[in-house]
């Protein structure tokens, strides 16, 4: 006899022990982290770019789940589509077919990006970029990889040999021998291709840690140099992809640019269901599928599933009909402009930059006696932490939820829901503008900072 599975009871009995099964469970460190900046919030229910808690209260999300929730959370496009394809009941990943919504999907993403011919489906960004590693360096039948310093691009052990962040790095070696190269540095480049073995070039239009753009003409000069030594250039625009910079693809902002491999994820799951693409030119398949022995030779067990591809069309068609790219671009210059325009003002603040829905608030050393003697006591402690004072009352104070772009960096990083408009922009400006205020009048952040400075200490 079986009894039906209640999941709505289920949370309504053990919900509130989130934090403790985390701990138990799960990452111990995660629940601990959140609990000391104070993170440890309760959601009860989203929509579009809001949570709400338990008593009502609204959060702007400016984080949008790490880019994931691009059309925002539960788009009622997107659960249309999971229903329909659920209540289809199709025989799915029966491993031994050719299913209609791979395919479609494929044809739909390919047609931003005319240049590329073919499409592989996996389950995330890492398997995205794991993929392109692979078929770089079965298409060259060359060993090494380039990638930029300070680069982000996944979590595997692949997609870990180009991470440009010691601090993921450390204590996984051997790793594949990936060299790096200062982003924008094209003499650099240039010097590591002379030696003959390099398969590729990885690199982020705009670096997600930090934001930090790739200096123009950088792309298309460094595409051509690849070419000249029969090397590829690939395209992670896991982040910035599916318009999130203002552009279909952030490569788009440069003339000329045309990857050989594009990895895409994040935003074209809609929220919902893992997925991840690398889309590539045709030779590059057909080198690495040369023949039906290697008809398997790469592949993904819950890769191209109906849900994940039915979730993709979704979203490319939610991006067509709402005109969200063009939201991006717009609503973007509005929130950077009027940020832009404090530099000026606040002293701590140096710099606002990226662009659409991707910008880096960075902030530096101040000029007043008073206020360099307390960035120096925080910088002394643990860079970073003044970035993590401005986070923690736009949480607490005007619920806006934020994060830092990055271990040590002083820099805030805005990627929101590329739904957003003046409302939202108006919202986290005007709280934006009240915390630095209270930070150059040295009120209550200046008093989170010192045990942010206590915590920073006791855990070195």
């Amino acid at each position: 006899m079986t009894t039906e599975f209640d999941l709505g009871a289920l949370l309504a009995e053990r919900g509130a022990e989130r934090y403790e099964l985390h701990a138990r469970h799960l990452n111990h460190q995660l629940p601990r982290m959140l609990r000391t900046i104070g993170f440890d919030k309760v959601y009860e229910r989203a929509e579009g770019a809001y949570f709400w808690d338990a008593d009502g209260e609204d959060y702007l999300d400016m984080l949008a789940g790490f880019g994931v929730m691009g059309l925002g959370r539960h788009h009622p496009v997107v659960r249309k589509a999971l229903h329909d394809v659920l209540d289809a009941s199709l025989a799915d990943l029966t491993r031994f077919d050719c299913p209609p919504l791979p395919g479609l999907l494929a044809e739909r993403l390919l047609s931003y990006s005319p240049h590329l011919e073919r499409v592989f489906f996996g389950n995330s960004g890492t398997e995205a970029v794991e993929s392109a590693l692979k078929f770089a360096r079965y298409a060259t039948g060359r060993p090494r990889v380039l990638y930029c310093d300070h680069a982000f691009h996944g979590l595997t052990a692949g997609s870990l040999s180009v991470n440009g962040e010691s601090g993921f790095r450390d204590g996984f070696a051997p790793l594949l021998p990936d060299t790096p190269v200062p982003l924008g540095d094209l003499d650099a480049l240039a010097r590591e291709l002379e030696r003959g073995d390099v398969a590729a070039l990885i690199v982020e239009p705009i670096q997600g840690k930090g934001v930090h753009e790739a200096p123009p003409g950088y792309l298309r000069a460094a595409q051509e140099l690849l070419h000249r030594h029969k090397a590829l250039l690939i395209a992670d625009e896991v982040q910035t992809g599916l318009g999130r910079t203002g552009r279909f693809y952030a490569y788009q902002h440069e003339e000329g640019v045309e990857p050989d491999l594009v990895c895409v994820a994040k935003a074209l799951s809609g929220g919902y269901v893992p997925v991840g693409a690398t889309l590539g030119r045709d030779w590059i398949f057909q080198k690495v599928y040369s023949s039906m022995d290697r008809v398997l030779v790469h592949s993904a067990s819950f890769g191209a599933n109906a849900q994940a591809m039915a979730a993709g069309l979704a979203v490319l068609s939610v991006l067509e009909n709402e005109r969200i790219v063009a939201n991006a671009a717009a609503t973007g210059e509005l929130l950077k402009s009027r940020l832009q325009a404090l530099t000026d003002k606040y002293e701590l603040l140096a710099e606002v930059r990226g662009r659409g829905l991707m910008i880096g608030i960075e902030f530096g050393r101040p000029r007043s006696l008073k206020l360099r003697g307390r960035w120096a006591v925080l910088q002394a402690a643990r860079k970073g932490l003044f970035a993590q004072m401005v986070v923690a009352p736009l949480l607490h104070r005007h619920r806006i939820l934020t994060q830092v772009s990055g271990d040590h960096l002083e820099v805030i990083k805005l990627i929101p829901p590329l739904i957003i408009g003046e409302r939202e922009v108006d919202r986290f400006v005007d709280a934006f503008t009240e915390v630095m205020d209270d930070a150059h009048g040295g009120g209550l952040m200046w008093d989170f900072g010192k045990t942010l400075v206590r915590q920073a200490m006791a855990h070195r």
